[in-house]
Parts: structure tokens; sequence; C-alpha cells
């Protein structure tokens, strides 16, 4: 059955309207598409859903959901932000707009200078990001995005884990770290062990193929290794800003994993995912709950 319940249309940064995504996704033979705008409410930022078109975003892809619900399932979900100290992908902040599903993902990274350095914006801003506010310290700026990934696994109430491998975007032509390096692996072992404590499932995203920056899917199959022989589950997504996009690659993945689909419910907890018991957490990052709420 196919699925995708990564994508994104003109409420943030993509090219095409919902129902035009819907179009696409009925003639490649989908049976479920599901909508995921970024937000990192309560800030307002360029390409993410302000608090006021967070409102109208869910309605519209509601009243989509109902026009087509003969012909296939759509599903409304939002790409959330983890930005300790900032905003988070939990539930509770997003309660008010009745969401089937949340994405947690980070595409800023935290420097000790508590700047924040885009990961996938542009190679060059990355490039600053780093020799700015981390020294020039490749290690240390990739050792703090997994820290955050870790914390944000384990303190925030979410259900699936964006791209957990984002700063390999653009390795491919910086190629400014080497992903065979032992430190490397350490920090993939330590993220694998921590998402495996959370409970929460894990995409398989193409949308580094689509935009041409990668030959692979996030996470790379090293990491995807690493995550699967700790019983981590797999959901496959194009996170397509357009509407040729929505199944990239997928002919690649389609088979490589037994993906879940929604409700990507913990087999091993009754209901929703829940932030692991502080025993399993190990967090080096504060509490997403001690986060203002919106």
């Amino acid at each position: 059955m196919k699925v995708n319940y990564h994508t994104h249309t003109t409420w943030c940064d993509g090219r095409d309207t919902p129902e035009e995504m819907v179009q696409a996704a009925l003639a490649r033979g989908f049976a479920e598409i599901g909508f995921s705008s970024h937000a990192r409410l309560p800030d307002v930022v360029e390409g993410n859903l302000t608090p006021e078109r967070a409102v109208r975003y869910a309605r519209e892809i509601r009243a989509l959901a109902a026009r087509y619900a003969d012909r296939i399932r759509v599903r409304l979900g939002v790409e959330a932000d983890y930005i300790p100290g900032d905003t988070a992908p939990d539930r509770a902040r997003y309660a008010h707009l009745g969401l089937d599903y949340l994405i947690g993902s980070i595409h800023w990274v935290v420097a000790p200078d508590g700047a924040h350095v885009p990961v996938d914006h542009t190679p060059e801003l990355l490039m600053a990001g780093i020799r700015d506010h981390f020294g020039g310290d490749v290690a240390q700026c990739l050792r703090a995005y997994f820290a955050q990934n870790r914390a944000m696994a384990a303190t925030c109430d979410f259900d699936v884990i964006g791209h957990p491998d984002l700063v390999r975007k653009f390795n491919g032509r910086l190629r400014y770290f080497d992903e065979t390096a032992p430190w490397y692996l350490d920090e993939l072992r330590r993220t694998a062990d921590a998402f495996a404590a959370s409970g929460k499932v894990v995409e398989v995203n193409t949308g580094g193929i689509s935009r041409g920056w990668m030959e692979d899917a996030y996470p790379s199959p090293a990491f995807r290794a690493l995550l699967r022989a700790r019983g981590v589950r797999f959901v496959l997504s194009s996170d397509a800003h357009a509407a040729e996009a929505i199944d990239c690659a997928f002919d690649r993945f389609g088979n490589a994993e037994a993906f879940a689909r929604f409700p990507f419910t913990d087999a091993r907890r009754p209901g929703r995912n829940v932030p692991a018991p502080p025993s399993a957490r190990g967090a080096e990052m504060p509490p997403a709950h001690t986060l203002s709420a919106v």
C-alpha cells in the first residue's frame, strides 16, 4: 500500500497546493497522503506556519479529507522543529489543530553561544555557522546536532523522527566530514540507542534525492542498520515540496523495510507514543516540557 506522510505545500515552503498534491497522489496510486507543513510555534518564521495560518491550514486539510474520503485517505500533520529553549514538537503545543500525527525534526543546531545554525539551508550558511559559532570545529557541530536529536526523541511527545542525519545533505559535495570516522559512528550508535528507547518511528526520507543533493536517503545505510538492529520501525516518505516528487525513489526503497503506517503507536505501550521514562532518557538538552507553552 502506497503512503506518504511527509509533504509540503503552499502553506509553507512547498510549490503546489494541497489539492494538487492529493490529485498527484491519486494519479500515482496512493492509498494515503499526509500533509506536514513546517511549524515553529509560537514563533513566526518565514517558510513556517504562523499561529493564525496553522488554524486555517488544518481547516483546509480536513476539508480535503472529507471531499476525497471515497478515493484516498488524507491525514493532517505538522513537521515541528525542536530548538531547545524556543520550540518543540510536543502534542500539547499543537493540540488545538487536532493533528493526526506530528513529525519532530531539527533544521537548526544550537551552538554553544546560543546561535541557531541552519544545517540544510545552503552549504554557505552551514559552513559560516560552523566557522562563526563552533570555532570551525565540524565534529563539535555534528555532536551537538545528534545530541539535540537524542534530547528531542527522549523528551518530546510526537510520532515520527524526521530525517535524523540531515547534516549529511551537503556532505556529498562539500565532504566536510568523514561518515566512517569512529567519532561519527559513535554518535550514530548513541542516537540509535536513544531512538529505540523512545519507541518512536524513524522516517526513511528521500527528499535529498529529489532535490539533487544526495544519492541515498536519510538515514544513511549504516544508520538504518543500527536502527534496524535495535528494533526501530521505519516509515517511508519523500518530504515532497512539489507534486512530482511525491513518490521520489519509492521504487528503490519501497521493499527495503517493513514500513509502518498511521497510526504510529508504540507496540510496547498502548496508545500514542509518549516520552521515554527518565531512566531511559540520558538527555543532553533541556527537557522540552520546560519550554513555554503556546
